[in-house]
């Protein structure tokens, strides 16, 4: 009986590493495919006019729930909109209006004031915040979205809106998604440049 269990060990020693093996390769490959969504995701600022369920938002919400933020402090309030009137009185604060109102959905992103500690840690937050939605933007199938902080010119009537007070929130930026509209997109397409690592990076 021991004999057969010595003759079996490296066979089974074998397999579990290969087991091992393929577990680590696959790591590897999912690290190097998020690696490259990162790289991937880029502005969608062309929309058809389809509907995004209620659970795909949330799902996208979700990613933004876990974004860091100095003491856990998640200083981050959002107004979900969908309505045609809320956009429309939105878009007529922005030169980028006709965006705003063909996107579906309109995140507008607020900093919680009363939830901040620290401003500069704040406002760092809620950039992680809204970066975190843009990927989980991307990573739904066939939605595309764009950060719009132009609209931040028009901070106290965007407040008006939402009867939010300007001393307890304060705008950061909308973020609106929706369908791509891949034609538009491909025909206003620009090469995407970036500048060189050497230009902002120092070795010490």
């Amino acid at each position: 009986m021991y004999i057969g269990i010595i003759h079996r060990t490296p066979c089974i020693l074998g397999k579990v590493f290969i087991i091992i093996f393929t577990i680590f390769l696959n790591m590897e490959l999912v690290k190097n495919d998020f690696i490259d969504f990162i790289k991937k995701r880029k502005s969608i600022r062309s929309f058809i006019y389809q509907k995004i369920d209620k659970q795909t938002i949330i799902n996208i919400l979700e990613c933004a729930q876990w974004a860091p933020s100095g003491n856990n402090s998640q200083p981050w309030r959002v107004c979900v909109v969908t309505h045609p009137t809320v956009k429309r009185m939105l878009s007529e604060l922005s030169k980028y209006g006709g965006i705003i109102e063909e996107a579906y959905v309109n995140l507008v992103i607020f900093l919680d004031l009363e939830r901040g500690y620290d401003r500069v840690k704040d406002i760092q937050a809620i950039g992680a915040f809204m970066q975190n939605i843009l990927l989980g933007i991307y990573a739904q199938e066939d939605l595309g979205g764009v950060w719009i902080g132009e609209i931040l010119n028009q901070k106290e009537e965007v407040n008006e809106i939402f009867k939010f007070p300007t001393d307890k929130f304060e705008l950061m930026g909308l973020i609106v998604f929706g369908h791509i509209d891949e034609a538009r997109e491909k025909a206003h397409a620009k090469e995407r440049n970036r500048r060189p690592l050497d230009d902002f990076i120092d070795w010490y």
